[in-house]
C-alpha cells in the first residue's frame, strides 16, 4: 500500500481502508462498531476491512474493559500503520541533524533551530496578522499546522476551562526526535502566536510515545 495523502482527508470518496487508517490515526483505537458508524457503514463491513488491515500488518486489536461482560475489542495502528502518513524526508533530516552536533557541535545545532524558529514566527505571525483572539487564533494556526501535515484541530477543552489544540500526526518526528530542540522550539511559538493573555502546555507528546500532540490553553 502507497502512504496515505494527507490532503483532502475528510473526503468520502478516498478508499475505505484509507479512511478507517485516517480515522484511528486521528482519533485513537475504535471498535468496529465505532468505525463503521463514523463511516457510514456497518460494524460488520468496518471489521471485514480491519482484518484485511491487520493482515498487512496495519493495524491490532487490543481488549479493553468498559464495565459489566466481556472486554470490548478495540482496533488501533501499528507501527507500520503509523508509518503510512509521512514523516517528511525522515532519514536525510536525521542524518543531518546528527551531522551538523557531531561536525559543527550542539551550539551550531541550536543556531540552526532558533534560525528555523525565527523564520516560522515570522511566516506564521504574517498570516495570523488581523485575528483577534484565541479563538480566531486557533483557528489560524491549525490551518496553518494542517497545511504543513500536523493534522491539526482546536476544540473547547471537555471540562469547559479553555481550549484543546491537537496535532494528530507530525511530519518531522524522526528529526524531532533525534533533536527535541525542534519540539522546543514550536512549544514557544505556539505561545507567541496565541500571545500573552493565555499559558500553553504540552500535555501530550508524540516523541514520547503519545499517539498525538495535545496542548492544553488556558486563559491567564
Amino acid at each position: 500500500m502507497s502512504t496515505i495523502d494527507l490532503e483532502n482527508t475528510a473526503s468520502s470518496k478516498r478508499p475505505v481502508a484509507d479512511r478507517i487508517l485516517l480515522h484511528l490515526k486521528t482519533r485513537g483505537p475504535q471498535t468496529a462498531a465505532d468505525l463503521g458508524a463514523a463511516l457510514g457503514s456497518t460494524g460488520e463491513n468496518a471489521r471485514q476491512q480491519l482484518v484485511k488491515l491487520a493482515t498487512d500488518g496495519l493495524v491490532e486489536t487490543e481488549s479493553v474493559v468498559r464495565g459489566v461482560g466481556r472486554p470490548a475489542q478495540f482496533w488501533r495502528l501499528t507501527d507500520r500503520g503509523h508509518a503510512r502518513f509521512p514523516d517528511t524526508h525522515a532519514e536525510l533530516t536525521v542524518s543531518l541533524v546528527k551531522s551538523v552536533r557531531d561536525v559543527l557541535g550542539a551550539d551550531a545545532l541550536d543556531r540552526l533551530i532558533a534560525a528555523r524558529e525565527s523564520d516560522m514566527r515570522a511566516a506564521y505571525q504574517a498570516e495570523l496578522d488581523g485575528r483577534t483572539g484565541i479563538e480566531a487564533r486557533l483557528a489560524g494556526l491549525a490551518e496553518i499546522r494542517s497545511r504543513e501535515g500536523y493534522m491539526a484541530e482546536w476544540r473547547r477543552a471537555d471540562d469547559g476551562e479553555g481550549w484543546l489544540f491537537v496535532e494528530n500526526h507530525c511530519p518531522i518526528c524522526a528529526a524531532a526526535t533525534a533533536c527535541q530542540g525542534f519540539c522546543r522550539a514550536e512549544l514557544a511559538i505556539f505561545r507567541a502566536m496565541l500571545g500573552p493573555d493565555c499559558r500553553v502546555e504540552r500535555t501530550e507528546h508524540i516523541v514520547h510515545g503519545a499517539r498525538r500532540c495535545a496542548y492544553r490553553i488556558l486563559p491567564r
